[in-house]
């Protein structure tokens, strides 16, 4: 039985997507007044009266009216983001935290395809669910994005690998990288790894897919458009036609904002965050140690110790609550500089800007998938900058990118026949 404290802690506002948690409460209307059980055999009722088909029919039809209500409502929010007054449009008096819509979304479109496959109109008993529609937006983000995307990122844990984990030579995923460097896009691993200039420990993460292009023989061409950026966006590297890493120094991708950060600004506010960790450490007895970095501090856990989820997120809501506090202080203030604290236990500045200015792409050709979304997560921070896939495991990814690639097939067959 699930536990008062479980609920809870479920509730609490940075396990919930407020988006998401909108669509699910607007579909719960058809399912409550509309998806009635069909009586079964020997009920008083009788049964020759139901029409099931037409029922589902019905259902299908109010899931859809109501999706494409959220889709104008999405629409209005992007005219008036473009006319700089995006706090005017409805969506945002309705979920004050939505975030930038960098492409319109085809829902209806979506759910419909959903629907073909998971059968969610003809459910009774469960109504759509979280997954549910965290699916549905990233189907009707693919088929948006599609015929003007240009660059992909990838996050790793839990994205493309298991957690902690290297890429596998086998993995099924290897064939559909390969295959949107072959549509010609430009696809990146963003990850917080950071080893500073040393391409081999990157190639060592990514030894599977590396191999995986040496073996497709896939010409320089292609190989060039791969990076990988690590380390809190302080290590760049391209692949070379050897099928090697090579590292890009900052001077030549990062912008002059960030070059021009002082080195006493940055460690200021890493002093607070690690007073902040080392005091979490401290009062929950974590078995863990604090790794400092240029640019970032995060704790460690000991060998063969696995610390709870619960305590990762009360680390990353204590050291993002003394770093506003902090920076809003007249000391602070001084030393404005953006950070994201989440929870892998470190800080880590996640600006999907530096690779677009870099790579010479816009947030509306840009699509990042990863697996942190939630307020805690390193993804998060992506929303604003670019289009998202929200997935759990490397196998979800796997599926996502069969319809990214045949949405790119149409997309290219098309072309084709003009």
């Amino acid at each position: 039985m699930t536990s008062m404290y479980t609920i809870n802690y479920a509730l609490r506002a940075h396990k919930r997507d407020p988006f998401i948690e909108f669509i699910k409460g607007m579909l719960m209307t058809p399912f409550v007044l509309h998806a009635k059980p069909v009586p079964p055999k020997g009920d008083s009722t009788d049964r020759d009266d139901v029409n099931v088909d037409d029922q589902m029919d019905a259902n299908v039809a109010r899931y859809c009216d109501i999706l494409s209500s959220i889709e104008e409502l999405i629409n209005e929010h992007i005219r008036k983001e473009k006319k700089g007054v995006p706090e005017q449009s409805r969506l945002k008096r309705l979920v004050p935290s939505v975030s930038t819509f960098h492409t319109q979304l085809p829902l209806r479109e979506s759910f419909l395809l959903a629907n073909a496959k998971h059968s969610i109109a003809a459910r009774r008993f469960v109504p759509p669910s979280f997954n549910d529609i965290r699916r549905i937006l990233n189907t009707a983000q693919i088929i948006a994005i599609a015929p003007k995307l240009k660059l992909i990122t990838f996050d790793g844990d839990m994205t493309l690998y298991d957690d902690g984990k290297d890429f596998e030579h086998d993995s099924a995923l290897v064939n559909f990288l390969v295959r949107l460097l072959e549509f010609d896009l430009k696809v990146c691993v963003v990850t917080a790894a950071g080893y500073p200039g040393d391409a081999e420990r990157y190639e060592q993460r990514l030894s599977g897919l590396l191999k995986g292009f040496e073996s497709a023989r896939l010409p320089k061409i292609f190989c060039e458009r791969f990076y990988v950026l690590g380390g809190e966006c302080n290590y760049l590297f391209q692949c070379q036609e050897n099928y090697h890493l090579k590292y890009i120094p900052e001077s030549e991708y990062q912008p002059e904002e960030i070059l021009s950060w002082h080195e006493p600004h940055i460690n200021a506010i890493l002093d607070v965050a690690q007073e902040t960790l080392q005091r979490c450490i401290n009062d929950m007895k974590l078995p863990c140690t604090l790794l400092r970095k240029s640019k970032a501090v995060g704790t460690v856990p000991k060998p063969n110790v696995r610390i709870f989820r619960e305590q990762l997120d009360e680390c990353v809501l204590a050291t993002q609550h003394s770093l506003v506090s902090y920076l809003q202080s007249p000391s602070g203030k001084q030393h404005s500089l953006p950070f994201c604290a989440f929870n892998g236990g470190r800080d880590v500045w996640v600006d999907m800007q530096i690779l677009q200015k870099f790579l010479g792409t816009t947030p509306s050709e840009t699509l990042h998938v990863g697996d942190q979304f939630l307020s805690t997560g390193n993804d998060f921070a992506t929303r604003s900058q670019c289009c998202t896939l929200w997935i759990v495991n490397p196998e979800e990814t796997q599926n996502v990118l069969i319809e990214l690639v045949s949405s790119l097939e149409e997309k290219k067959s098309q072309e084709n026949c003009r």
